[in-house]
């Protein structure tokens, strides 16, 4: 059962929080990621990517990199730019983006259920993207970006929730992409009893997003643990900071690939392999795959419909899902692509960026693109159920938990 406890966090004063909260450090490259902090001086960018106060002869992953974002992150604090809440919260968090809202509890998070497999993966890691933020988390003392959880959908939680966001919330700002965010603070002692209870009743928690910021926040909690070999368990840095969404409100978009070249074949040779392995039709510029198994490949300036035939689709979790079948059928075979993690002719694209950007990268750098219809959140469930990874960049989650927005010192 889930262990999902509420914590006394740190976080932006009321007339800072706009300008302090940042999107995750990994959705940026260090030059965008220097141009948002010179746009917005009080981003969370210049702790969560301290290199942005260096010269780019730097390296971002340098000693000095990582003790600046813990002087910055606690000059702040001192300055009075961050807060302390004193009791045990939860927090309420809304997105709101398209005019479609999702909500989630701020919490913390038990490395030991992350270990027993009460939380569950769908992704590899890789050991050095989590080197990266075991150092940040490890250097600051405190977790500062949420790791994306959901779980199945819960009444007594969505009451307790519905009834506390009838109050005044802390936060109510849109941000600069124009994603709405509101906070509200849990006080309540019996809300705050109830939630916990009701998390404790829920068998399965799953990351959605943010594996390798789980990851290093685990491996401090195991560092930690080795520091203190009289720990009792209950030290905040057995806990990760998390936000936990209910299913039925989660919008998992597309993740789309582009192919830098066809492995030998004309686009007219290419086409017709195509067409021996799915059914294939032309389709205009506004096609949009519609179901799950339906794809669009862009191909010499026109757009095809792309149906793969149902005795091809294996009844499993893993191969049944769209981006397997393509990778399966299509990709390796024909354009000798074992390992899409590896292999530098193909890209992933994110479904936020929409078509246009396939046909840009087609008309740019690529042979050829595909439209893929998104996964859903039953099918992440059901592979991480059973134990087994996606493949890489299949689910791409919008919209993004900002930084910054909560401190969980550790």
């Amino acid at each position: 059962m889930a262990d999902i406890r509420p914590f006394a966090g740190i976080r932006p004063c009321v007339e800072k929080a706009e300008k302090i909260a940042a999107l995750p450090y990994d959705v940026y490259n260090r030059e965008e990621a220097k141009a948002e902090v010179a746009r917005e001086p009080e981003s969370f960018l210049k702790i969560d990517r301290a290199e942005t106060q260096f010269d780019d002869s730097v390296s971002m992953y340098a000693p000095e990199v990582y003790q600046r974002a813990h002087d910055t992150l606690w000059d702040m604090v001192k300055k009075g730019d961050f807060i302390r809440d004193e009791a045990p919260c939860y927090y309420i968090y809304e997105l709101t983006m398209n005019g479609r809202t999702q909500t989630g509890i701020v919490a913390c998070a038990s490395i030991d259920d992350y270990e027993t497999g009460v939380i569950k993966k769908h992704e590899n890691t890789r050991a050095e993207k989590e080197q990266d933020r075991i150092c940040h988390v490890d250097a600051c003392n405190a977790q500062t970006g949420p790791i994306f959880l959901a779980y199945r959908s819960c009444g007594v939680i969505n009451r307790i929730v519905e009834k506390n966001q009838k109050e005044k919330p802390e936060y109510d700002f849109v941000s600069p992409d124009g994603i709405g965010h509101r906070v509200w603070i849990m006080k309540d002692p019996a809300d705050i009893r109830k939630v916990q209870e009701a998390f404790a009743g829920i068998r399965d928690i799953y990351i959605a997003d943010g594996h390798h910021r789980a990851a290093s926040a685990v491996k401090v909690g195991q560092m930690r643990r080795k520091g203190h070999p009289g720990y009792t368990g209950e030290e905040p840095f057995n806990y990760f900071l998390s936000v936990l969404f209910p299913d039925d409100q989660l919008m998992i978009m597309d993740y789309n690939r582009v192919i830098k070249d066809l492995n030998g074949l004309t686009e007219e040779e290419f086409l017709e392999k195509v067409k021996e392995i799915f059914d294939v039709s032309k389709a205009g510029a506004d096609f949009k795959p519609d179901r799950q198994g339906t794809f669009g490949m862009y191909l010499k300036k026109q757009w095809y419909c792309c149906r793969i035939r149902p005795e091809d689709i294996p009844d499993d979790p893993v191969g049944s899902l769209d981006v397997s079948l393509l990778q399966n059928l299509l990709l390796e075979p024909v354009l000798g692509i074992q390992d899409p993690k590896t292999d530098d002719r193909i890209d992933f694209v994110g479904g936020i960026r929409g078509k246009k950007e396939l046909e840009r990268r087609c008309h740019l750098d690529c042979m050829a693109a595909f439209a893929m219809y998104p996964a859903s959140i039953q099918q992440l469930f059901a592979v991480a159920d059973a134990g087994l990874l996606m493949p890489p960049k299949s689910t791409w989650f919008e919209p993004k938990l900002r930084s910054g927005l909560f401190i969980h010192e550790i």
